[in-house]
């Protein structure tokens, strides 16, 4: 195979790996005069081969075109690759869609005779039956690089009258294909880490993970656990080399929890030049008396302490005794050095600031979480082997002034101390704000019984927001601790204060290129703000019930930057939104979590970090500070090479957090995991993981929306993906028809993926979506792990009317399409905010009876956010399900009854990813359009 790569320029900008993350690359970037050269101008590749997808032929008799099926030399060489009916390179994907309109005729289950699948299958005869490939009709100038991505008119491709003719979706591959065959090959067997390089299960695959010297894909996902030895291999593939660490990930109770380490005053055996911890990768020589650093090569000296001979093959006596020996993840007991100001620091503390304006106190908002956190504050973590827990807890409530409450042990009653100066705010009272919560039990259920009442006549609107938060930092400030603000807000804070913010919502800067600035901060205040708690260990979590615009991009920027969590529950309705948002604040309080956090990614020699992604704060180019980390929150790391790395010694990674528990002792995690490293692109290739991939992708297309315009964004996507695709075709693939489009075995689904990342409402506004809701969605995603961003962008759409009511499975998923729904049918769509239960106009009486206890379709209340406690088996087998998929995702999932073709079915169909978007966005099929015309087009 020749190893030499083509240098392909897409018109606006150079080569690049990164997303969009140094604008002055992009030669034409905010520059209106400039178009770029539009990418429709191009001519029809060869006639069309195909060949199987996955060893299934397409139905019917196969089109005239050179037939492959016996030439599978990929496979024998080891390179398992896809190939399919290649869809052909033509640019009227873009037609326009039909209004939606609640039809008499059901369009379910096969799609309109407009729908892409159609016109693909036309223009596919067509190619063939006239293969006038490489002679033929030049493409009407279109302007779309991304289809159906901007507003203009459709190009139209030049040609004779089309026949009709199918192309077969089932012929182009399947994420939920590509899952269960993971799941079916993978699935609850033990996955030892005991081998660099070795590629884990997908993270839709459950099993159990053994720690056996690397760290658990729990911890650390890469984009690909092969490296290419060099830049310029790096380069030709523009594969992002990339690890998605998430520190403090929740381990199953079927595996083993992460050891302890003391070396007690000695503190962690550290390598003296790149201050690496002891770990697997560190060579023991001299007998046991020296080791050599796997990461910088030093030579160091074994501290007498840490002393221990050699066996036979040159390793420690006591290896399977020490975790930092033999396991991957496992935690130091940091010493002094370690500490803020060498000493020991004291535990942290919650502190709760509910917003008392009059919207909250009519709609019942302030009673319920006065209600609530009686009996959520006995649940505060603790350690395993801790009586009670370490956390100390506050209250503040306010509106356009501050509220704080003395709620000492020994008081009969809570006191009040308010503080009008929101310019200069100062905490009032020291002794008696943070107490424990055990101690003080009476006099805070006795403040949490009066809130409601105190504030009942109080006809104040206004509020102030950044003050709020001040006050909490200046608290924790004052009692020496790290520690986390609750706050519960429901306005934009218009009264006169810091971080005072007007109404700057316009929709006349969507589809412009100032349409960024609906992303960034409007004032310089939070980001300061958040500069002043992370410097402080005070991380902030957000609780939003907005009724209108509140300004996300503002309000959230300083909880993203402190590690903190924001929700949002728009027109919050006591009776529909109460169970999610009180799941949520439980969840919230109880999960697990460090406080006042350093980490630090290390390398083996020949690479680097260079780019992070996260709710993280950066003063330095190594050093990522946060606030606050909790067992959702992942860190996405960027490596670049800066030499050459060798196949022998691979690329190694070490990522230390150095953090406070809950019960206030410092320490450090440590998580190692090492890769391959090859010369041959096809191994870089092989070891690919998509759904890292797409986080990757996601997080730098967020991160720029902040600097660029969104079309500049898309069009980098759909062109790194093609590129990327375009390298395995012309380096890796085994000689074949042009027109064929031949995709990597683990790249597999990347087209649909990276297709379901551009429809999102962050990079393709909508006019249903609100400006809010664009920021909020892509602050959730900066924090994603894997598993978190592969179902927000692939929901998982549930057959419930095949359920085996015997059964304890999941019913098998079907692909997110409405030519997958049927009239007889009930399904569960979930995507880790939103769950969906869509009913067909003709589904079963006794399935409508079962769950709903109602006698037919017409009298389901869609109104419902809880289904009703029906003691029968679909119904305990429908909320044992959403029970299951609930159960692992941070955010609460509210349930909407949708039923087939009444109004609100349009919104449950944006999240039906591989069909075309009611607003722009194209279908999974023609997706495939563009990105194999793109790759032709590289490839010539």
């Amino acid at each position: 195979m020749s190893q030499q790569g083509y240098v392909a320029t897409p018109p606006y900008s150079q080569p690049q790996p990164g997303i969009g993350l140094s604008p002055p690359h992009y030669g034409h970037y905010g520059d209106p005069s400039h178009t770029a050269s539009p990418t429709g101008m191009m001519k029809p590749a060869g006639p069309l081969g195909v060949t199987a997808t996955g060893g299934m032929l397409p139905p019917g008799p196969p089109p005239p075109g050179p037939h492959q099926f016996g030439q599978n030399g990929a496979h024998a060489a080891g390179h398992p690759q896809q190939r399919f009916p290649g869809p052909p390179p033509v640019n009227n994907v873009a037609s326009s869609y039909a209004p939606y309109q609640p039809s008499a005729q059901s369009s379910y289950p096969s799609p309109m005779s407009t729908s892409s699948v159609t016109q693909l299958g036309s223009q596919l005869s067509a190619m063939q039956i006239n293969s006038y490939a490489n002679s033929g009709p030049q493409m009407a100038g279109a302007q779309l690089s991304y289809p159906g991505g901007f507003p203009g008119g459709p190009a139209q491709l030049a040609g004779p009258p089309q026949p009709q003719k199918k192309l077969d979706p089932d012929s182009i591959p399947s994420p939920i294909q590509v899952i269960e065959n993971d799941r079916a090959s993978r699935g609850g067997q033990v996955y030892a880490t005991n081998t660099r390089g070795q590629i884990p299960p997908l993270v839709t695959t459950d099993c159990i993970i053994q720690d056996q010297g690397n760290a658990s894909p729990r911890f650390i996902r890469c984009t690909t656990y092969c490296f290419p030895c060099t830049s310029d291999m790096a380069k030709q593939a523009q594969i992002p080399l990339a690890a998605v660490i998430k520190p403090f990930a929740t381990i199953p109770s079927n595996e083993s929890p992460l050891y302890l380490v003391n070396h007690g005053e000695s503190g962690p055996v550290r390598c003296n030049r790149c201050k690496a911890y002891m770990c697997p990768f560190m060579q023991f020589i001299e007998g046991g008396r020296r080791y050599q650093c796997g990461f910088c090569n030093c030579v160091n000296d074994v501290p007498p302490f840490y002393f221990q001979h050699l066996d036979h093959i040159g390793r420690r006596l006591d290896h399977y005794e020490k975790p930092e020996l033999s396991l991957g993840s496992y935690e130091y007991v940091a010493t002094l050095d370690y500490c803020r100001k060498n000493k020991p620091p004291n535990p942290p503390a919650f502190i709760f600031m509910i917003d008392v304006s009059y919207s909250n106190i009519k709609n019942g908002l302030v009673k319920l979480i006065c209600e609530e956190l009686k009996t959520m504050l006995e649940k505060l973590p603790k350690e395993e082997q801790e009586e009670m827990s370490a956390i100390r807890v506050g209250f503040i409530t306010y509106n356009k002034v501050l509220h704080f409450f003395n709620v000492k042990s020994n008081l009969a009653q809570p006191q009040m101390m308010v503080v009008t100066d929101v310019g200069e705010v100062f905490v009032p009272l020291l002794d008696g704000f943070l107490v424990n919560y055990q101690e003080s039990q009476s006099v805070i259920h006795n403040l949490l019984d009066q809130i409601p009442d105190m504030f009942a006549d109080s006809n104040e609107n206004e509020t102030v927001f950044a003050p709020v938060i001040q006050a909490g930092m200046e608290a924790l400030k004052a009692a020496d601790c790290p520690g986390k603000l609750f706050i519960f807000h429901s306005s934009l804070p218009t009264a006169e204060a810091p971080g005072k913010l007007k109404n700057r919502d316009d929709k006349k800067l969507v589809n412009t290129d100032k349409e960024k600035i609906l992303f960034q901060p409007q004032t310089n205040v939070y980001d300061s703000l958040a500069k002043d708690c992370v410097a402080h260990g005070c991380s902030v979590t957000l609780f939003l019930f907005p009724s209108q615009y509140v300004d996300v991009a503002s309000l959230g920027l300083v909880p993203q930057l402190t590690g903190g969590t924001l929700y949002k529950y728009n027109n919050f309705q006591m009776h529909l939104d109460r169970q999610q948002f009180l799941n949520d604040l439980r969840n919230d309080i109880e999960k697990k979590i460090g406080f006042d956090a350093i980490m630090r990614v290390r390398t083996s020699t020949g690479f680097r970090a260079t780019d992070f992604f996260g709710g993280i704060l950066m003063n330095n180019t190594t050093d990522v500070e946060m606030a606050a980390i909790d067992c959702d929150k992942a860190v996405t790391v960027e490596f670049k090479h800066d030499d050459k790395l060798s196949e022998d010694t691979g690329a190694l990674i070490q990522c230390a957090v150095l953090y406070t528990t809950i019960s206030g002792q410092r320490r450090l995690r440590i998580h190692n995991l090492g890769l391959n490293c090859s010369s041959q692109l096809a191994d870089l290739y092989k070891s690919c993981e998509t759904d890292a991939l797409i986080n990757f992708f996601a997080k730098s297309a967020f991160k720029a929306v902040l600097h660029q315009p969104l079309k500049v964004i898309r069009e980098i996507l759909v062109n790194q993906t093609a590129h990327m695709l375009a390298c395995y075709r012309k380096n890796c693939a085994s000689p074949s028809a042009a027109s064929q489009l031949i995709l990597p075995d683990s790249m597999k689904v990347l087209p649909v993926y990276m297709n379901c990342l551009l429809k999102n409402c962050v990079l393709l506004s909508r006019p249903e979506i609100s400006t809010d809701e664009r920021a909020y969605q892509r602050q959730l995603v900066m924090t994603m792990g894997v598993a978190d961003s592969q179902l927000f962008f692939y929901p998982q759409l549930l057959p419930i009317h095949t359920l085996d009511v015997k059964s304890t499975m999941l019913p098998a998923a079907v692909r997110c399409s409405e030519s997958r729904l049927s009239e007889e049918g009930i399904f569960l769509l979930a995507n880790g905010l939103h769950m969906f239960l869509w009913l067909g106009v003709s589904s079963p009486p006794e399935l409508i009876q079962g769950i709903f206890n109602v006698p037919s379709f017409a009298h389901i209340n869609t109104d419902m956010t809880l289904l009703p406690e029906v003691g029968n088996p679909y119904s305990q087998q429908l909320r044992m399900i959403m029970g299951i998929i609930q159960q692992k995702r941070p955010y609460s999932m509210k349930l909407t009854i949708v039923k087939q073709r009444e109004q609100p079915e349009m919104v449950f169909r944006q999240f039906l990813v591989e069909d075309k978007g009611l607003y722009g966005g194209s279908s999974y099929v023609d997706f495939l359009c563009c990105v194999h015309k793109e790759i032709c087009q590289l490839l010539n």
